[in-house]
């Protein structure tokens, strides 16, 4: 395994199935899966920070990532930005972009996918992600543990 500092993610499409559901009264509600809650505090425990870099500009996101306990949450990042915030996050912490890796789904995912040492999605992607040449392509979709999946690739010894 190269050496993985960070771990990054999506929210929409990855985190979840990307279906947005709302109420009469005009709530919206996102279904998380746990089993990525906790790959991502496995992770955070051996040593990996852990964020999480979306377009979404919600606090049930909020809400989500404070109960998962990710080391940055970064919201509206649309167009490129979430590359620019990783490279941010990686002069902060001293290391390379290399040593990132992000899973994402969809075309505000592409830049980052394609900088990243480390770069994967959910077997239903967009296409133009899925046609990245050095993607791994994670056998379960988007908000079906696909983030615990790509965790237990990487690091399948803190899982046993």
């Amino acid at each position: 395994m190269t050496d993985i500092r960070l771990f990054l993610c999506d929210v929409d499409g990855t985190l979840t199935d990307g279906g947005m559901y709302y109420t009469e009264n005009g709530d919206e509600l996102k279904k998380f899966n746990t089993r990525d809650g906790m790959a991502l505090q496995i992770l955070h425990d051996h040593g990996i920070r852990t964020g999480i870099i979306t377009s979404e500009e919600r606090d049930l996101v909020e809400r989500r990532a404070k109960k998962l306990r990710v080391d940055y949450l970064v919201l509206g990042q649309r167009n490129g930005g979430k590359r620019a915030v990783a490279e941010e996050i990686c002069r902060e912490m001293g290391i390379t972009m290399q040593q990132v890796a992000y899973i994402g789904d969809d075309l505000n995912c592409y830049d980052i996918l394609t900088a990243v040492g480390y770069a994967a999605c959910p077997s239903d992607a967009c296409k133009k992600v899925l046609n990245i040449p050095s993607i791994h392509v994670m056998t379960r979709k988007g908000g079906d543990a696909v983030v615990r999946e790509l965790a237990e690739q990487m690091f399948p010894e803190w899982f046993e």
